[in-house]
């Protein structure tokens, strides 16, 4: 219910932003020229409408909407999907979905291997005797082929066979025609009732019938499963066609295989009968009928297609409109999503595993998402002291006496104070996929632009920085960042000192572009005008080349987020154990589609928030961008 809600509260907003928004142009009283950029501030309507355009079309296209509004219909579908899978080995032997009959194309591809085998045969060394024997052969399995489709010939029994399968089928259209079929209630229906619903297990459509219009047509199936199994085993073996075949197979038998011919036309004899045996084994599983003779059935088959769409009545509109962009498959045992439904999991579902993994207690292979622990503040700080500063206290760490007492002295106490290893007040620390994730990309972005952003304005006001630098830059940055991990991470292992490096390398060419583009950018009116004003070299950085700048190094930022971003995720799924990466990986081994999705969104939502957290920026510190 909260799902059909929202979608119809998401249509509303969509229209009502599109109304908005074309009163708003009629309306709107603006000095704005084209090209100004003022003319494209605003617009939250236009956001309203894209983001809600986005969530309908996946609640459309993912079935939730569908299984909103129509919770029963893919269980009734999925009675109808059994139906058509059952009438499947009859409905295969008939023009309906194929463009041939299976009788046609059979002989069709049987006189082909005949040819075939003909055209082979002439170009054996056999003498002329073998010869005119094994073409009789031939001439008389496509007589015996021939004869399989003549009416004259076929045994009565066989043709009664198929006019009692359709007579059968016919029957069954009758039946499921009838409001009252199957006139006795299911005896399953408690159990039925019982069985997950819908999207509720890996099993996504319950099987059992859980209405009374979904058991009409699976108890049709039962019948159709018979009729099928009964047509299956119908062969066109008369006593002509009988005798044909056993004459046939004594003939191509008795053909001798004479040993002193030489190696090269005994393998051919051999050969050559294996050949014929193969044909004539296609020949005798009596699947080939006379057209006429069979025209009962296909007949009898459009018929029930007709009635059973028929009685499928709005379910059939449900499906083309509710359930868009795929089918409902029966198996033996379960019904499945096909097409959009399958691959593109339902909101609703990806929220439930969302909120799930969320749970500090639950999380994801037995990480939480983001969460925190109270640690000592001692190993917090140890990163920010460096473990050698002991060392450079004089004397040496303490020893134990005779009596295996350690007393410590002032080096173990500043070692132990540069580890961690003290009493000290205990305070939250971030833990989780996500928080691995973020620190390890702000790591590298922090490390890209600490060095990128110097070194690109130094190449930018420096001839010989320039020269030096710009081949070294140029030479790594167009080799994809995929092409670097499985060294790096050879190298520096699957903690995160790979991971970070990596994305160091990233960041760093595209801050050192950026910040040289800003510097080589600066106007030279400006700077000739700090000259003149008796500005030093630093106040012409400071004052006049690095505000110039920054337009262009807060734009490269923006760019390293995103670029960081996948080049994590792609370091991750190829070494880690924490990470979104790591979850998106594990998850695609196991095929789990919700949990893939999960984790794209959670990238995008993250990338989204540091993007707009770079547009404050750039609105707050270089609000002069674009105005000359």
């Amino acid at each position: 219910m909260i799902v059909g809600i929202l979608f119809i509260v998401l249509i509303c907003l969509i229209i009502g932003a599109i109304i908005y928004g074309r009163r708003l142009v009629r309306t709107e009283v603006t000095d704005a020229v084209f090209g100004n950029p003022t003319r494209a501030l605003g617009g939250w309507h236009w956001i309203v409408a894209g983001v809600s355009s986005i969530l309908v079309i996946w609640l459309y296209f993912s079935w939730d909407a569908g299984r909103a509004f129509f919770p029963t219909a893919a269980n009734e579908l999925c009675q109808v999907a059994k139906l058509n899978r059952t009438a499947n080995p009859i409905r295969s032997a008939f023009p309906l979905e194929n463009r041939q009959l299976r009788s046609t194309a059979l002989l069709e591809r049987d006189y082909g291997q005949i040819e075939a085998l003909e055209a082979k045969l002439a170009d054996t060394n056999f003498n002329d005797a073998d010869r005119t024997e094994l073409k009789s052969i031939i001439a008389e399995m496509r007589d015996t082929l021939a004869l399989q489709a003549s009416p004259s010939i076929m045994d009565p029994t066989t043709a009664g066979k198929l006019d009692e399968i359709a007579n059968r089928i016919n029957e069954l259209a009758v039946n499921i025609s009838d409001d009252n079929y199957p006139g006795t209630p299911d005896p399953d229906r408690e159990k039925a009732l019982q069985q997950p619903a819908w999207g509720e297990t890996s099993v996504e459509i319950p099987p059992m019938a859980i209405t009374d219009f979904g058991y009409k047509f699976s108890k049709a199936s039962e019948v159709m499963d018979g009729i099928s199994k009964d047509f299956s085993k119908i062969r066109n073996n008369g006593e002509g066609i009988t005798a044909k075949l056993e004459g046939l197979q004594a003939r191509y038998k008795g053909f001798k295989i004479d040993d002193t011919e030489g190696e090269a036309i005994t393998a051919e004899r051999k050969e050559m009968i294996k050949q014929i045996e193969k044909i004539y084994r296609r020949i005798d599983d009596g699947k080939i009928f006379p057209t006429a003779m069979t025209q009962s059935v296909e007949k009898a088959l459009i018929n029930f297609d007709d009635v059973q769409k028929s009685e499928q009545g709005s379910l059939r509109l449900i499906d083309i409109f509710a359930l868009p962009g795929g089918d409902i498959l029966a198996g033996n045992r379960a019904c499945s999503e096909q097409g959009s439904g399958r691959w593109l999991p339902k909101p609703s579902d990806t929220l439930n595993t969302f909120v799930k993994m969320a749970d500090p207690d639950v999380g994801y292979k037995g990480i939480p998402l983001l969460w925190y622990e109270m640690k000592p503040i001692g190993t917090v700080l140890e990163i920010l002291v460096p473990d050698w500063i002991a060392d450079l206290i004089p004397g040496e760490y303490s020893r134990h006496d005779d009596n295996g007492k350690v007393l410590n002295n002032l080096k173990d106490r500043v070692y132990a104070f540069a580890t961690g290893q003290y009493e000290s007040m205990l305070v939250p620390i971030p833990i989780g996929h996500i928080w691995d994730s973020l620190m390890r990309v702000l790591a590298g972005l922090f490390f890209g632009i600490l060095l990128g952003v110097p070194l690109g304005l130094y190449m930018g006001l420096s001839r010989f920085a320039k020269g030096f630098f710009d081949p070294l830059i140029e030479l790594y940055r167009p080799i994809p960042p995929l092409a670097w991990a499985p060294l790096i991470l050879t190298i520096f292992g699957i903690q995160d000192d790979g991971k970070i490096f990596l994305l160091f390398m990233v960041a760093f060419a595209i801050m050192v572009i950026s910040a040289r583009t800003g510097a080589t950018g600066t106007q030279l009116s400006k700077i000739h005008a700090a000259h003149s004003l008796g500005a030093t070299k630093f106040q012409i950085i400071r004052k006049v080349i690095l505000p110039n700048s920054l337009p262009e190094i807060l734009t490269g930022i923006r760019i390293a987020i995103g670029v960081c971003w996948g080049t994590l995720v792609a370091a991750e799924m190829l070494a880690g154990t924490t990470g979104i990466g790591f979850v998106e990986n594990v998850a695609r081994k196991q095929s789990d589609y919700e949990i893939i999705w999960m984790t794209i969104l959670l990238l995008g939502l993250l990338g989204l928030m540091f993007d707009l957290i770079m547009r404050f920026i750039i609105h707050r510190t270089i609000p002069w961008r674009g105005k000359g």
